[in-house]
């Protein structure tokens, strides 16, 4: 099972490296889709400990590139 999460981390950056380097409309939106699934796939394959771990990372990646004066009002 190991080899999975591997493989669909793999998989994500080599979509988000494509999505990120053309400018074809296709293959822009195929790239961002299937690094997209396969984010989410790799995310509900892994432990619950590693989810928190990485819940927990996203977190507070969102608190410190947000700036406190910028709200939804």
């Amino acid at each position: 099972m190991p080899g999975v999460y591997i493989l669909l981390l793999a998989f994500t950056l080599c979509s988000v490296w494509i999505y990120l380097q053309t400018s074809e409309d296709i293959l822009f939106i195929l790239a961002g889709l299937t690094g997209l699934i396969c984010f989410v796939w790799g995310f509900a394959f892994t432990h619950w400990s590693v989810q928190i771990l990485i819940l927990c990372g996203l977190l507070g990646w969102y608190k410190f590139y947000l700036p406190e004066s910028s709200s939804l009002r």
